[in-house]
């Protein structure tokens, strides 16, 4: 049984990557959509700040689920929490997408799914990264 996962060190695995994801995501979209890097710096952070809180609340949800059934973290079961993670942050973020860019909702969705198809390896990479590195130096402890 791995260890619980504090308010704290869900707030730095959140934030850490949000602002790893950022400084990848913003240039890119830029590049790839024609929208100025400006536009789609405020794009990627709000959607950022979005999935920050989103972040902890999911995977606070998917945890104590984990734990609840015994699910072992498999790839299937990782690219279910992927998927799901950024399903339920599309269908926050498009709106704001739409008004900021002065765009369609189609147009919003069209923009985020080609964010999503960036976010989908990025989080499931991320996150097996984060639990093995937090498995072999400071998730060892057990809490009783």
């Amino acid at each position: 049984m791995e260890k619980n996962k504090s308010v704290l060190e869900r707030f730095l695995h959140a934030f850490c990557f949000e602002a790893l994801a950022i400084g990848i995501s913003a240039p890119l979209a830029a590049w790839l959509s024609g929208e100025s890097m400006f536009d789609m710096g405020v794009v990627t952070i709000v959607i950022a700040i979005m999935a920050l809180i989103w972040n902890m609340i999911y995977n606070t949800c998917f945890d104590r689920l984990a734990r609840r059934f015994g699910w072992v973290k498999t790839v299937a079961l990782r690219v279910m929490h992927a998927i799901g993670f950024e399903f339920g942050l599309l269908i926050m973020a498009i709106p704001f997408v739409a008004w900021w860019l002065d765009m369609g909702l189609i147009e919003a969705l069209i923009l985020d799914f080609g964010l999503v198809m960036f976010y989908l390896p990025y989080t499931y990479v991320y996150n097996l990264v984060y639990d093995r590195l937090r498995a072999r130096y400071w998730g060892r402890l057990v809490v009783a």
